[in-house]
């Protein structure tokens, strides 16, 4: 898998029931403190593998780091990484660094999964129900941080959902029966609730009103703080979105805010839903029922109730 319909990872089939799942992912920093952006790029790295339904083993370091910043930083760093990836149950196996003038960090990682356990994006099927693991609005908040706009309280939230693993959030997504799944990160929540759309064949049809959002994150998009990549994905994917009702110009924007380590988007029916849900709030995750899925030709219909 991986080849030719696009998912979250490389699968590869090692035997009759053992698959190998292989995925990277690296960027700049999105917060000051050196140990968070660590663990945030880490959670975010190893996300894909809980996408597919697997367990991660092992983490490749990936670096790039400029000759003259002190290396007491980037000690933080790795350390923020690899306290995520033992929480994770896997092992940091060594890594590859470069001199670079910007800070970039993250993993290559590979995990395992059964044959049987793939959960892949392309399974959602109509009267499923649609919910998410994890609070939107990570790019606002990062972005307020860059500004020197952000309260503290904000960004402690922002922090911790960003460097909170989808473990949890994975392991209960099989227990349950997922029928689809991919995770919330750079395209946004339309961006990726579209790929889980188009491979499915149906139409996700996503309610504003339901959509839970970190702490400040609709202040500061109502005051116009977004990052540049909202306005990227809001280019090239509103040729698939369509909006029943009316939206404020920042509750669209919302849409399609670039997450970093963002949380499981699932597509499950409709009669196991309500105990997946209480199941992840049991386990600490701020998840919450975001819509439902309908018969389509792969697109997104976005309501908000009153």
């Amino acid at each position: 898998m991986g080849l030719s319909e696009p998912d979250d990872a490389a699968v590869y089939q090692l035997d009759s029931t053992q698959a190998i799942i292989s995925t990277t992912d690296f960027f700049p920093p999105v917060v000051d403190d050196p140990y968070d952006f660590g663990a945030i790029a880490a959670a975010n790295a190893l996300s894909d593998v809980y996408a597919m339904g697997g367990r991660p083993l092992m983490a490749i370091n990936l670096v790039a780091y400029p000759e003259d910043l002190d290396k007491t930083i980037l000690s933080e760093i790795l350390r923020g990484g690899a306290e995520k990836v033992k929480e994770a149950g896997a092992v940091i196996a060594g890594g590859h660094s470069i001199t670079d003038a910007e800070p970039k960090y993250g993993l290559s990682v590979t995990g395992e999964v059964e044959i049987e356990n793939i959960i892949r994006k392309s399974g959602a099927r109509p009267g499923d129900l649609l919910i998410l693991s994890k609070r939107l609005g990570a790019g606002v908040i990062t972005t307020a941080l860059k500004r020197d706009l952000v309260a503290p309280e904000h960004l402690e939230a922002a922090v911790e959902s960003m460097s909170r693993l989808n473990r949890a959030a994975g392991e209960l997504a099989q227990r349950h029966g997922v029928n689809a799944m991919t995770d919330i990160t750079g395209f946004g929540l339309v961006g990726h609730a579209l790929e889980m759309a188009k491979l499915s064949g149906v139409t996700f049809r996503l309610n504003m009103s339901d959509i839970a959002l970190l702490p400040g994150t609709a202040q500061y998009a109502r005051n116009g703080v977004f990052p540049g990549g909202m306005e990227r994905n809001r280019e090239y994917y509103s040729a698939w979105l369509s909006i029943d009702g009316q939206l404020a110009e920042y509750e669209h924007g919302l849409l399609f805010d670039p997450q970093t380590s963002g949380g499981l988007l699932m597509s499950v029916s409709a009669e196991r839903a309500d105990n997946l849900l209480a199941d992840l709030q049991y386990q600490g995750e701020d998840a919450f029922a975001v819509g439902d899925v309908v018969e389509g030709l792969g697109n997104i219909v976005v309501t908000k109730s009153n």
